[in-house]
């Protein structure tokens, strides 16, 4: 199956039809999209209808899970009613198989990487941080276990390794992602992780077990040429 993958594509309430010739375009070339989150500017819910005027005529499988851009106003449970009458299958915990192809994902969550990590210790937020990192962790494992296909890609918004956030900068690294993501991925046999939110990193990198990882926000370089990357699952 090839998948397209792209993220923080920012809708605007007052964007007329923004994405719908690339979206034409990936319907010729691709069998699924997958949205990697920060699929509006600010979680409005006009904003939603602008992006599901240009999905409604997409014709394949439309992927997605939310970013924190999605958040910003409030509005998730209204933004998600909106575009999945437009066909978008959210994830956010809750796996969807499309011809024998597993999709898990959440929106994922910051918290920093390998042994820079932050841990639940001292103020209670603090630890309300590290039990949303946590959490997010915990919804992607059992979305995983709940899939008995062969082949299997996750989705999220936030990064699982710093290897795709490489090229922002290393003092905000803890806010762009999470390893507690990396180490649920790769407890499974998944075959490509897809996540966006870090504008100015890297395309590609692998988590600690191998796993592909690909940085498909827009504004990314990608080896299809196009703002969107193409991945064989």
């Amino acid at each position: 199956m090839k998948v397209a993958a792209i993220g923080d594509i920012h809708v605007g309430e007052t964007s007329t039809h923004p994405y719908r010739e690339l979206f034409q375009e990936i319907a010729d070339r691709a069998d699924v999209l997958a949205l990697a989150g920060d699929l509006t500017n600010h979680g409005k819910p006009r904003e939603a209808e602008v992006l599901a005027e240009d999905l409604r005529a997409i014709g394949i499988p439309v992927v997605a899970v939310l970013g924190n851009h999605d958040h910003e106003c409030g509005h998730v449970e209204e933004l998600q009613r909106i575009l999945e009458q437009a066909g978008v299958r959210f994830l956010d915990g809750n796996p969807v198989e499309i011809r024998g192809v597993g999709f898990a994902g959440v929106k994922g969550f910051g918290g920093g990487f390998e042994n820079r990590m932050l841990d639940a210790f001292g103020e209670p937020a603090i630890k309300q941080f590290v039990h949303e990192a946590v959490n997010e962790a915990m919804r992607l494992e059992s979305a995983l276990r709940q899939l008995e296909t062969e082949r299997t890609m996750v989705v999220l918004h936030y990064a699982p390794i710093a290897e795709t956030v490489r090229g922002e900068p290393t003092e905000i690294y803890p806010f762009l992602g999470s390893s507690r993501l990396a180490e649920t991925i790769d407890r499974f046999h998944v075959q490509a992780v897809v996540h966006g939110h870090a504008h100015h990193g890297s395309y590609a990198g692998r988590t600690l077990r191998g796993t592909p990882v690909y940085n498909v926000a827009q504004t990314i370089e990608k080896e299809s040429g196009r703002p969107y990357a193409l991945i064989e699952v």
